[in-house]
């Protein structure tokens, strides 16, 4: 029988598949495992309008069966089956969907959804196999034939004999070359795992001839091996079930099996919308961060399904950064894909599951922190910064979905507390939201810049993360109140105290002066304090750069030497400055050595590095002497 043609487009579109449109060779199964549950699904619409059909699911099925000796693997299905000229139609015309048709001509009914809609991934078979071939029985016919193919040189179609309606489909797989490894293919375990991942919530059962081994009959100690068919997978997905048959076990059982994380989640959200775009959701909030969660190798994103086949791995365009942290998956007949199906066109469905879903997500870390106190801490412990991040990046954009749901150690009560909960305590005079960077609560706790603060019985804020104060700085204000830090240069406190040293810049303006241009660019000033109680010394700063601040950003790889400007603050009633005053009077070389002392004391207070320790240390060797 004389061969026939591809058409010249079809040659062409033949040779792109099998290079360009798939990123990976498994794909294939996925694609032909469709085109099976494709061919049942219309024997159930035919069932629907035509009395002389019925329908039984449990008469049909797909089976994959390997020969790994003469490198055969077979995909059969008991579907509807093709006829020659459906044959011809549908195989030798490239994208020339049966199943888009079909779709166009028949009212779908009780959700189901015929999967393949370009006529293309067929072809995919051909990244795999060197020959295919189809054998095909239509429904209503006595009549089998037989397709075959080597690929863009053309195809034969010829009578075969059938005993059954459906399809099985051949490939000869390629022999293994130096890159590529087809034997994996004709592996039982490689198969059964492809199916896990891409097809396991087909609606029909997928069979396959499993490998098991028992006792010798009649032996305590020879083990034999011996194969089983099996149903390979679950069929229906727990995200289709009702949510009052689930158990918390169930979705544990899911997130488990789904790899998402070695730990339990702290909560799940089980999503069932319909309207608009209709589409179903489970998606978890982990406890524990993943080892590289901190990390560029980190990837967001969920599962994407379309009618319960695996289109993407990781959609991370269904999450936004800020809640990279949420595991789970979405599945939804709605959506536009291309060709490959691998990928999404980026269309108004997808940003209207994402919104819908960054909604649910949040309101879900609400109730957990307005309820479950104890577990929304366990959460903000592994993911806190995360949340913190997303307000800063984009320059606040998204400070009003996220402000709520910090969290930050209180002076006061000794624990996390939200800013909700600060301003609601907060004196009726108090002016600002009081914070204190550092390393840690105990550095913090020790630094003399809170004095004041402390001592009027504001509540201070503990920053601890380097991304705090970067945080703030992109809020600004919270329920109208400013964020003020209780190293800047105005804390907005008058007390009797400072009012009546309020003129103490001036008294000593020239010893301030004079200090000053001992440290010539290292402060931008020099004054005395009005927040200093029992400590000498400290540094404050002015404008938008906090110590802290110049302290992390100088950490950073692209290190750009920022600096805060300085302000060395003298607690004018401590002994120290009576010291300061008499040598400014009587001895010039000494208020340098004392001032230098001050200033490193001031550095090493606020963890920041003394320009030159030997320096400093002999200086405090010549104070012994």
């Amino acid at each position: 029988m004389a061969k026939k043609q591809f058409k010249a487009e079809s040659k062409r579109l033949l040779d792109l598949m099998i290079n360009s449109i798939y990123t990976h060779k498994e794909i294939f199964l996925r694609e032909l495992i469709s085109n099976a549950s494709d061919a049942i699904d219309k024997i159930y619409y035919r069932a629907l309008t035509d009395d002389t059909l019925s329908f039984d699911k449990s008469n049909y099925y797909i089976k994959l069966t390997a020969d790994k000796e003469n490198r055969l693997l077979k995909i059969s299905d008991t579907g509807i089956g093709m006829t020659k000229e459906e044959l011809e139609d549908n195989l030798g015309v490239i994208a020339k969907s049966g199943s888009l048709a079909f779709k166009k001509e028949t009212e779908l009914k009780d959700g189901y959804d015929i999967i393949g809609q370009f006529g293309v991934g067929f072809y995919s078979a051909f990244m795999v196999a060197e020959v295919v071939t189809v054998i095909s029985r239509a429904l209503g016919s006595s009549e089998a034939f037989k397709w075959e193919s080597h690929g863009a040189d053309g195809y034969n179609i010829e009578p075969y004999e059938k005993d059954t309606v459906g399809t099985d489909i051949i490939l000869k797989i390629k022999e293994n070359t130096e890159d590529e490894k087809f034997d994996e293919y004709l592996e039982e375990f490689r198969l059964q795992s492809i199916i896990k991942k891409y097809s396991d919530f087909i609606r029909y059962p997928i069979k396959m001839n499993v490998t098991r081994t028992r006792l010798k009959e009649g032996s305590e100690k020879e083990y034999e091996e011996y194969t089983e068919e099996q149903t390979v997978n679950s069929m229906v997905p727990i995200w289709k079930k009702n949510k009052n048959e689930l158990t918390q076990e169930d979705y544990e059982n899911f997130y488990s099996e789904k790899h998402y994380g070695f730990d339990k989640p702290i909560k799940h959200i089980h999503i069932s919308a319909e309207g608009t775009v209709s589409y179903k959701a489970i998606l978890f909030i982990p406890e524990k961060t993943p080892f590289d969660f901190y990390t560029k190798e980190y990837e967001k994103g969920l599962e994407l399904y379309s009618n319960g086949v695996l289109i993407m791995n990781k959609c991370a365009d269904l999450l936004p950064d800020y809640f990279s942290f949420v595991k789970g998956m979405v599945d939804s007949e709605d959506l536009s894909l291309n060709i490959s199906r691998e990928l999404l066109q980026h269309d108004r469905q997808l940003k209207f599951i994402a919104k819908n879903i960054k909604t649910k997500i949040k309101n879900e870390l609400e109730n957990l922190l307005k309820n479950e106190r104890d577990k929304y801490e366990a959460f903000y412990e592994s993911f806190g910064r995360q949340l913190k991040y997303g307000i800063y990046s984009d320059f606040g954009t998204h400070k009003e979905v996220l402000q709520d749901l910090l969290m930050f150690n209180s002076s006061k009560e000794k624990k996390m507390v939200t800013l909700d909960e600060y301003v609601s305590r907060m004196p009726e005079e108090q002016k600002y939201i009081y914070y204190a960077s550092g390393e840690s609560i105990e550095r913090i706790e020790k630094m003399p810049q809170t004095e004041l603060v402390a001592d009027k019985g504001y509540e201070i804020l503990y920053f601890t993360d380097d991304v705090d104060e970067f945080a703030v700085k992109m809020i600004r204000t919270y329920k109208d109140k400013e964020f003020k830090s209780v190293s800047s240069g105005d804390l907005g406190i008058e007390t009797e105290d400072n009012k009546d040293s309020s003129g103490t810049d001036e008294d000593n303006k020239e010893l301030f002066e004079y200090m000053k241009s001992i440290l010539s660019e290292k402060v931008k000033d020099v004054k005395a304090s009005k927040r200093l109680k029992n400590h000498p010394v400290c540094l404050s700063n002015e404008g938008e750069v906090s110590i802290e601040m110049e302290k992390i950003l100088n950490s950073l790889p692209n290190n750009q030497n920022i600096k805060a400007d300085k302000v060395l603050e003298i607690n004018i009633n401590h002994d120290v400055f009576k010291s300061l005053k008499e040598a400014y009077d009587k001895d010039k070389d000494k208020l340098k050595l004392y001032t230098d002392l001050l200033y490193n004391q001031a550095l090493l207070i606020e963890g920041l590095q003394v320009s030159d320790p030997v320096e400093f240390t002999n200086n405090i060797c010549k104070m012994m002497i």
